[in-house]
């Protein structure tokens, strides 16, 4: 089968251009030639009309007998004959010889040889027929010249005829390049626009006929190709979008299951509620028709039924607690993960056990291990009435909640610890207040009723009166103190601020003792954490404690600097004592209680009195720059969760 030859547009508009080329290169070859041999011929005429009018000039030479100008007029003429015959090399002059001028111009050169013999070579005797021979010479150079004219007519008709035929070419080049265009590129990208605007208004069916093969009928196939595409996309759109909506909605209501569980986990405040209504939400999440939340123990050896939903009383009452290997449930391994298991389809094992799901009715169970790192700390278990396989995004999900849930239960179980290290210290805290102050004072009194005891057995009424005021004041001492341990164990802190504390603590003061106090508190400084709050506020309760008892003053100031560091300062105008002379009693004691609560949080302690002029107790905290480390507290024995019975 013969090819068919294939042509390009670019090969079609030369095809089409070059021909049109040709004809004006040969058009303006000709008329350049044309107009040369117009210049030849013109240049020609010039110099046969010199020769006319040297003629003329020598016949009055030869008239006057003036020999020098003659002789020069003689060689300008053989010149000019010369340059006629031969032509000039300088510019174009040339004769258009034809016979007729040929014959016209040999009368001349033979004019010219008797015009020489008669009347330039010989000594003329007379001049009668000068003035004839000389007229009939140039009649013949006229002649010469009217046969170049008429060459030279012809030769510019000729250049009007190519000049016209030039403009006749140019202008159907111009209306045959126009058509052609048109027909080769105008034609085909109006018909490309057309389809391009029925595409836009929503016509997938439109295409392009393709007319030719060059680059048109290419770009023909292409948008034909391309309009094809689009309406085989339109066609689909529906339902892509539908899918994709279908996709988005499951992933939305995934992600809202995933807050919704987030939430649960994080405002539980019991394992047993989170349990129940986890199980409730995984259920509704997974389409279970029944969903078991089990403990595992330590080990993984048994497993303790925490919630269910959706499972028959009988079932949930017979798997309370199940051991490793006796059903289906609680076999997840702290490297696995999620299973599904057809429940009939696994029968019974060699001992027979009734299955207890079976015989709900349940097909298909789904266990995923409850994982905190690589300790399983529970297993959810789904039941199915139906054989279900989840798919890879419900799988992720289902896994996520179990992690979630994983980590919630630990925070239930740090925070348990949490509050039972609480209780320990604020138990060691009192043990700590009952023997620094009442049982100090127990013990004093213990002593007193010995001495009682001894007094009375020796019959000393002096002594034994003595005895009983110091037991009353040891009852009434006690008693304040018991008091001052109310006092303390009443004020609570603030996580942000020490103010609020340091005035309640000095309005109960003031309101106890009627003695007028003043807070005065400088500078903005870094929040102090709660034990470092309650050790400040049990000194400055010391403080005031020791100024009730034994200042006798009439005023109390609390004196509060933030920076650099934080200073605290109780000073009074009361009674004052001589630090380095006073007698050890009740107010030393207090004294060193609170040395020693402010070696506990790294701070110092400074007393400044004098006698008569009151008492200054400062505390000044460590620089917040170096903080130094509180003591570590003794170890809390550790929450106990549930065990499985």
């Amino acid at each position: 089968m013969k090819a068919t030859r294939q042509w390009s547009l670019s090969a079609k508009l030369m095809l089409v251009g070059v021909p049109f080329l040709l004809l004006v290169l040969l058009a303006t070859a000709a008329t350049l030639w044309v107009s040369w041999q117009l210049d030849g011929g013109a240049a020609a005429v010039n110099e046969a009309g010199r020769m006319r009018m040297q003629s003329y000039r020598m016949s009055l030479s030869i008239g006057t007998q003036e020999t020098d100008p003659l002789a020069q007029q003689v060689k300008e003429f053989d010149q000019s004959l010369t340059t006629l015959k031969v032509g000039d090399p300088e510019r174009p002059l040339f004769v258009p010889w034809d016979p007729d001028t040929r014959a016209r111009f040999a009368v001349i050169e033979s004019d010219w040889a008797q015009y020489q013999t008669r009347w330039i070579t010989t000594k003329p005797t007379g001049f009668q027929t000068l003035r004839d021979n000389t007229i009939t010479f140039a009649a013949h150079i006229d002649a010469f010249v009217g046969g170049i004219e008429a060459h030279i007519a012809r030769w510019t008709a000729l250049l009007h005829l190519l000049q016209m035929s030039m403009l006749a070419l140019v202008v159907v080049a111009a209306a045959i390049l126009l058509y052609t265009g048109y027909l080769f590129v105008l034609e085909p990208v109006g018909q490309l626009k057309q389809a391009i605007e029925k595409i836009q208004t929503g016509d997938f069916e439109t295409r392009v006929l393709r007319t030719s093969s060059d680059e048109f009928g290419t770009l023909a196939d292409g948008f034909n190709g391309m309009a094809e595409h689009l309406q085989s996309m339109y066609k689909n759109l529906e339902a892509k979008v539908a899918e994709k909506t279908a996709e988005l909605q499951d992933k939305t209501e995934r992600l809202a299951s995933l807050y919704e569980v987030t939430a649960l986990i994080a405002n539980a405040t019991s394992l047993e509620t989170l349990a129940q209504q986890f199980t409730q939400r995984v259920a509704r999440v997974a389409r279970a028709d029944g969903v078991a939340l089990r403990w595992s123990s330590q080990g993984n050896l048994r497993h303790l039924m925490l919630a269910a939903h959706g499972l028959p009383r009988s079932m949930v009452d017979a798997e309370q607690c199940i051991y490793t290997g006796d059903c289906f449930c609680g076999n997840s391994a702290p490297a696995s993960g999620l299973k599904v298991i057809a429940i009939h389809a696994m029968g019974h094992d060699s001992k027979d056990l009734p299955r207890q799901c079976a015989k709900a009715g349940f097909d298909t169970l789904v266990t995923i291990p409850v994982r905190l790192q690589e300790r399983v700390m529970a297993e959810v278990d789904l039941f199915f009435h139906a054989r279900v396989t989840p798919s890879e995004a419900e799988i992720s999900l289902l896994e996520v909640l179990c992690t979630h849930l994983a980590s919630g239960m630990e925070n239930l179980r740090l925070n348990a610890l949490e509050k039972e290290a609480a209780v320990s210290q604020e138990r060691h805290l009192l043990a700590r207040e009952l023997h620094d102050s009442i049982a100090q004072s127990l013990a004093f009194l213990k002593i007193q009723v010995q001495l009682m005891r001894d007094a009375l057995k020796t019959r000393q009424p002096d002594a034994v009166a003595k005895i009983l005021e110091e037991i009353d004041l040891g009852v009434r001492e006690s008693y304040s103190d018991v008091r001052e341990l109310l006092l303390h164990f009443r004020t609570r802190t603030n996580t942000e601020d020490i103010e609020p504390a340091l005035a309640t603590t000095l309005q109960k003061f003031e309101h106890q003792s009627g003695i007028p106090t003043h807070l005065n508190i400088q500078g903005q400084g870094m929040p102090l954490s709660p034990d470092l709050q309650i050790q400040v506020l049990h000194i400055v309760q010391e403080a005031l404690s020791n100024v009730r008892k034994h200042a006798r003053a009439s005023q109390v100031w609390l004196d509060v600097q933030q920076q650099p560091t934080w200073r605290f300062e109780v000073r009074d105008d009361g009674l004052g004592f001589d630090p380095m002379h006073h007698p050890t009693d009740e107010t030393h004691v207090g004294l060193r209680i609170m040395a020693e609560r402010a070696q506990r949080i790294h701070a110092v302690l400074e007393v400044i009195s004098t006698p008569a002029q009151g008492c200054s107790v400062i505390l000044s905290l460590p620089t917040p720059a170096h903080p130094m480390p509180l003591p570590s507290a003794a170890p809390a024995p550790t929450a106990a969760l549930p065990q499985p019975s």
